[in-house]
């Protein structure tokens, strides 16, 4: 059994055939998949393909680079949302600063309202981090000092060693995607290796970042195979063993979410 825990489903990428994706998805052996909200006015649309499915879940949030829509957001609004029985993540949400498509203001305004979600509902933060070490880990050090601790996902992580070790040591969890698969992906091979055995997932975060061998396609939760492939190498682990940790993982982080056949 496996968990993709980033999809993007509601994309206009998979308008044409989605409902085939996600049966292709099923049949192989992917249990569960959490659907990702990287825009709140794309929330209605996120929740609706959980709400068609037993094992499909949703999260609500505003991605760094799409900050600039709710350059005012509140705690409130993302808690409002966060009520839906299939939402079980606050995100993805962070800081980007590759494309500067939203401004260094609006994205620390967005994290901070939802680091506040997140702790007021108890939901994991499903957070994003690109070439912003330094701020991520300042914002989060400064957070957990003056708040405490809360529980949170480093998704798709491809960011330093520093950040990643200081983020093992608050008890965070990682993602891992179809990255680990790439040619010349040796750092993102050796960060993996030392992600905390027992608090590391997969993910695709299709439609983008195929792995190897369907790098350059569209990407689909039913690659999270190739993904699970990769870091059994990276671990020296076996797959079925790799299967199930990173499953436990998901469930252990998302205590909202209901294993495929538990009783209610």
């Amino acid at each position: 059994m496996l968990v993709d825990s980033h999809v993007n489903l509601h994309g206009e990428k998979f308008d044409e055939d989605r409902e085939d994706v996600i049966n292709r998805a099923f049949a192989s052996d992917v249990s569960t998949m959490l659907n990702i909200c990287c825009k709140l006015s794309d929330f209605k649309d996120v929740v609706a393909i959980a709400e068609d499915y037993p094992d499909i879940w949703a999260s609500v949030g505003t991605h760094p680079h799409d900050a600039k829509e709710n350059p005012n957001i509140t705690a409130d609004e993302l808690i409002k949302c966060a009520q839906h029985p299939k939402v079980i993540g606050i995100g993805e949400t962070g800081y980007d600063f590759h494309y500067g498509y939203s401004s260094e203001a609006e994205q620390i305004h967005n994290f901070k309202a939802h680091i506040i979600a997140a702790r007021e509902t108890g939901l994991p933060l499903i957070i994003h981090t690109r070439e912003a070490d330094e701020l991520m880990m300042n914002t989060l050090k400064t957070t957990i000092k003056e708040e405490g601790p809360f529980s949170a996902e480093l998704h798709c992580y491809t960011s330093g060693a520093d950040l990643a070790k200081w983020g093992a040591d608050q008890g965070f969890y990682f993602s891992v995607s179809g990255i680990l698969t790439f040619k010349n992906a040796h750092d993102v091979r050796a960060l993996a290796k030392d992600m905390p055995d027992e608090r590391i997932m997969l993910e695709t975060d299709c439609p983008y970042l195929a792995p190897v061998p369907y790098r350059g396609r569209r990407n689909e939760p039913a690659y999270v195979r190739e993904v699970c492939e990769a870091l059994a190498e990276v671990k020296g682990w076996s797959f079925e063993d790799t299967a199930k940790r990173t499953t436990d993982a998901f469930f252990n982080l998302f205590e909202k979410a209901k294993r495929p056949g538990a009783t209610a």
